[in-house]
């Protein structure tokens, strides 16, 4: 193809491509259903994403099975797409199985792959390089005519131009007569540098113009993201990854970043504005149906994007001086004070702001909690991932804790049945609006025994606590040169349908730390049940 001229970068529309069904599903851990594909797909195109890859129809019956039935899905504003490789050695696509289940997904767009390294041609493939161009141009020129859009993937690009970079061009020159409408660049194994990216990208674009070039990057050397940037910089118009860059390996470039860089950072226009709000309500989502627990570090959506631990980067942010990069509110996330023995007094202040207590900066209620929480988190307690508890020592310190119920002692006891299974047996005694209550219960272990007793003590007065239930249980060791005397730290999550919260208990004895954790879990959501009255 005769080169044409690279016009200067412009401000304009970057189209998001979105293959958490396909790339992502690859990541470890993550098994969707078909159910979960539909959601997920549903949710995708409602945050505006442009193209959404569904899978490889023809590699699974799942895969199959979704594209079936997302023929009867209207999509607001996604153009599903189904991915796929280009035709067999020897084979004419008429004839190959897996070109004609690209053609029966009947998908508006068809991504197909080929193969951009000379190494990979010869030795993956077994074929010959002339062979491998025929491959490209004639799967592409037989799709373009039975779809409207093809997409053209070139992996493993980035090591084929370094190895031999007229072949690799020639790759894209082939997909692109046959009618391809973007030839992506692909950097399958990672470990592209984005100066690297730079100038490939800027040299591919020299000879292909501006309105064709795609980018498509993988994490193996933390670098996916910037990778897909520098190449926006360069003229791609079209980035693909992730919802929260899952992937195989180390994962792909994460969508969710590069939204709001593009929009917030580069004056770019990509998918649908307006939705930016819902960002992290999006990542928290698709993590959710993934049933993977949320990285509370990744940017812009995570717990703690926003979180303030120091006290003087807390004093500052709450006399509107910036240690974050945006407002949270931009991306649907929120600004977190974190309470710990660094904080200061404008931390303790803020955070009570927070919960509705009025606690200044220099007032006997800040100094008091903030000496506490210094002594406790000596002693191995941390409020930053258990603000139920933090929540109920703030109101011990304002006055405004009336206890609905105390616990006046419990025992666990393990047996070992003669059918050879161990049983925990839980005893407590407490006392309940003047009554006092005496329960057993067995469970799967002391803390389920331990919930079980407890909540048969308190079901007459609190009938409540039925929708109350313990979702998660971890156990850390503090000192762990102590070996078995160490102290043991327990956090406890638990939920009521409505939202979720998590306290702290710690001890040399761990069913002392989950009994007082589990205690603090059943009293915050009792209180919650209480104030919602």
């Amino acid at each position: 193809m005769a080169s044409r001229s690279s016009a200067h970068r412009k401000i304009g529309t970057i189209e998001l491509y979105d293959t958490t069904l396909r790339d992502g599903s690859q990541g470890e851990g993550i098994s969707y259903s078909v159910e979960d594909k539909l959601r997920i797909a549903r949710r995708l195109d409602e945050f505006g994403m442009d193209f959404i890859e569904g899978g490889w129809p023809g590699s699974n019956p799942k895969d199959e099975e979704f594209f079936s039935r997302m023929q009867g899905v209207r999509l607001r504003r996604a153009r599903l797409a189904a991915f796929g490789s280009t035709r067999r050695a020897g084979v004419q696509p008429d004839a190959d199985p897996q070109i004609q289940k690209l053609i029966s997904a009947r998908t508006p767009v068809i991504t197909i792959f080929g193969k951009s390294w000379e190494q990979h041609v010869l030795h993956a493939l077994g074929t010959t390089l002339d062979e491998n161009l025929r491959m490209i141009a004639d799967s592409v020129k037989f799709l373009s005519a039975n779809c409207e859009t093809v997409i053209y993937d070139a992996e493993h690009f980035f090591d084929g131009y370094a190895s031999n970079p007229a072949y690799a061009i020639k790759c894209l020159d082939a997909a692109l007569e046959a009618g391809a409408q973007r030839l992506i660049l692909c950097d399958t194994n990672g470990g592209t540098l984005p100066h690297q990216v730079t100038g490939v990208v800027r040299t591919v674009q020299a000879h292909f113009g501006t309105d064709v070039i795609g980018i498509h990057t993988h994490n193996d050397s933390e670098c996916a993201v910037a990778n897909a940037l520098a190449a926006v910089e360069q003229g791609a118009i079209q980035v693909q990854g992730t919802v929260n860059g899952y992937g195989e390996r180390c994962g792909n470039c994460n969508l969710l970043s590069i939204a709001p860089n593009l929009i917030l950072k580069m004056g770019f226009d990509c998918g649908d504005k307006s939705s930016l709000a819902h960002l992290t309500a999006l990542s928290q989502y698709v993590d959710e149906i993934a049933n993977l627990t949320p990285d509370g570090r990744r940017a812009y959506v995570g717990k703690s994007a926003f979180a303030h631990k120091g006290g003087v980067h807390a004093d500052a942010v709450l006399k509107g001086a910036s240690y974050e990069h945006i407002d949270p509110v931009r991306v649907g996330n929120t600004r977190r004070l974190l309470v710990s023995e660094l904080a200061g007094g404008a931390s303790i202040s803020g955070k009570a702001a927070e919960y509705g207590f009025d606690f200044s900066r220099k007032s006997p209620e800040t100094k008091a909690l903030l000496k506490t929480i210094t002594e406790r988190e000596h002693a191995g307690y941390s409020y930053e991932g258990a603000e139920a508890s933090f929540e109920l020592l703030m109101m011990q310190h304002a006055g405004k804790y009336e206890p609905l119920f105390n616990l006046n002692s419990f025992c666990c006891r393990v047996e070992q049945r003669h059918e050879g299974e161990a049983v925990t047996e839980a005893t407590v005694k407490l006392a309940v609006n003047g009554n006092e209550r005496h329960t057993v219960a067995e469970g799967d272990g002391p803390v389920h025994a331990l919930d079980g007793a407890l909540r048969k003590a308190l079901a007459e007065d609190y009938p409540e606590l039925a929708g109350i239930r313990l979702t998660d249980f971890k156990v850390r060791v503090v000192n762990t040169r102590e070996a078995t005397a160490a102290q043991v730290r327990v956090i406890i999550d638990s939920n009521d349908g409505e939202t979720s919260w998590s306290t702290v208990g710690v001890s040399t004895n761990m069913i002392e730390a989950s009994c007082h954790a589990l205690v603090e879990s059943i009293m915050y959501g009792l209180l919650r049940c209480g104030r919602r009255k």
